[in-house]
């Protein structure tokens, strides 16, 4: 169903996506079965290839489902290392019960047996090797002495002599069972009882059940950083926003209007917003004079919840203009904060149309360019081709299907994204704190 509304883009913006596709996959843990975290990992790989596919451009997506499966990993490795430490600490070699089973075996073992050769079937002591007559070992009568029995798998010299029996790959087939050795059915030295099938299931059960809670508490907490993400940015906004300084701005973000309304708490500033015409300028006029329009779609950068304090009665200098006479406005202008679609792995941006010509205008009047985004928008994409990564909106906009004579002369592109390169940016703000461009490789 989510899949459908995104091809439809009945579902766009990064927010809205961002939060439908962590509601989805906390949806598909709940309720997926599941023993193996193999078998969590490869549903959650299907759920989210499929709405990859769905919508390509929208990268929130592909970001959210990254971000899940990673958790997913280190909640498994976790686990893992607590097991591992649990059973080296239940598995010491020094225990006291090893000593005390050790000591009673020395104790038990008598002296040592005398030594045996295969070559003479006697003993080998110095005392024995004649007989009262002197007669030699092999030159007279047998010997008084019973010939020790050969050593087979079932019986061995250090039984006979009451000797422990060295466990090897030897005698492990041995009849004759070892005095160190566990009895059958009894418990381990440490107290634990042999692991059977029945256990281990129990055992794979509540584990199991443990990391699905794990799990579903961590897409808890993405979803609740997607809701306080604009807050988090907007505690950076008095550092960065001056008493009468003039900003440029560009679009209706919401991310962007909080940084200004947190600034505006202590500051007293000029706003100028382009007006992104064709396609945000609707939601441009809204923002700024308060009217919020209920045929818009209520997506990332308008809601009527949202955009109840306006710029202007917050005690902001509001100043709308077109987008022709930005490069006109730019020398008055000390500072331009920016929203963005996404931010792509060389730190360039996917912007709203019109974002790209602002930073260029803003680069030949040295003026800073700053941009506010929430760490889910960062993704590991790379521009190899800027076309793939650029939307196309409705051309009717820009032209009226009902001229008709000059639609069939004329071919109309209507980009809803621009691709700004990174180096017509400052400074990145986000909710993890300032970031400059350089820094994207290491996240």
């Amino acid at each position: 169903m989510y899949s459908r509304l995104l091809k439809r883009r009945q579902i766009r913006n990064s927010r809205p996506c961002a939060m439908a596709t962590a509601h989805l996959l906390l949806r598909v843990v709940a309720k997926f079965r599941w023993t193996d975290i193999g078998k969590l990992l490869q549903r959650i790989q299907e759920v989210g290839q499929r709405l990859i596919e769905a919508q390509p451009r929208e990268m929130v997506v592909g970001n959210i489902v990254r971000r899940v499966l990673g958790m997913i990993r280190d909640e498994a490795k976790e686990e893992r290392n607590e097991d591992v430490s649990d059973s080296a600490s239940n598995s010491q070699v020094g225990s006291p019960q090893r000593q005390q089973s050790d000591a009673a075996i020395v104790k038990t073992a008598g002296p040592p047996p005398p030594t045996f050769s295969p070559l003479r079937f006697g003993s080998t002591d110095a005392s024995e090797l004649t007989e009262t007559n002197g007669d030699d070992v092999f030159g007279g009568r047998p010997q008084s002495g019973h010939r020790p029995p050969l050593l087979t798998s079932h019986t061995s010299y250090a039984v006979l002599n009451g000797v422990p029996v060295q466990q090897s790959m030897f005698n492990l087939l041995s009849a004759t069972p070892s005095p160190s050795a566990t009895p059958p059915g009894t418990s381990s030295p440490q107290g634990k009882t042999p692991l059977n099938a029945a256990s281990l299931a129990q055992k794979i059960a509540t584990t199991s059940k443990d990391l699905k809670a794990e799990v579903i508490s961590g897409i808890e907490e993405i979803i609740d950083e997607l809701d306080q993400v604009d807050d988090q940015i907007a505690a950076y906004a008095q550092e960065h926003i001056h008493s009468n300084e003039v900003i440029l701005t560009h679009s209706s973000s919401l991310s962007v209007q909080k940084f200004l309304l947190k600034a505006a708490e202590k500051r007293k500033f000029t706003v100028i917003v382009a007006e992104s015409y064709p396609n945000d300028h609707e939601a441009t006029h809204a923002s700024v004079t308060g009217k919020v329009n209920s045929n818009l779609d209520g997506g990332d950068d308008l809601s009527t919840d949202m955009f109840l304090k306006p710029l202007s009665s917050a005690g902001i200098t509001v100043i709308l203009m077109t987008d022709a006479s930005i490069f006109a406005i730019m020398s008055r202008v000390n500072k331009v904060i920016l929203a963005t679609h996404a931010v792509i792995a060389n730190g360039g941006l996917i912007a709203a149309a019109g974002a790209r010509i602002i930073a260029k205008a803003a680069k030949v009047h040295r003026t800073p360019v700053i941009v506010v985004s929430g760490v889910y928008k960062l993704s590991p994409e790379y521009p190899f081709e800027f076309e793939s990564l650029i939307e196309y909106g409705d051309p009717g906009s820009i032209v009226g299907y009902h001229d008709g004579s000059l639609v069939d002369n004329l071919e109309v592109d209507n980009p809803v994204y621009d691709y700004v390169p990174p180096d017509l940016v400052d400074l990145y703000i986000t909710n993890l704190g300032r970031m400059h461009r350089h820094t994207f490789t290491g996240l």
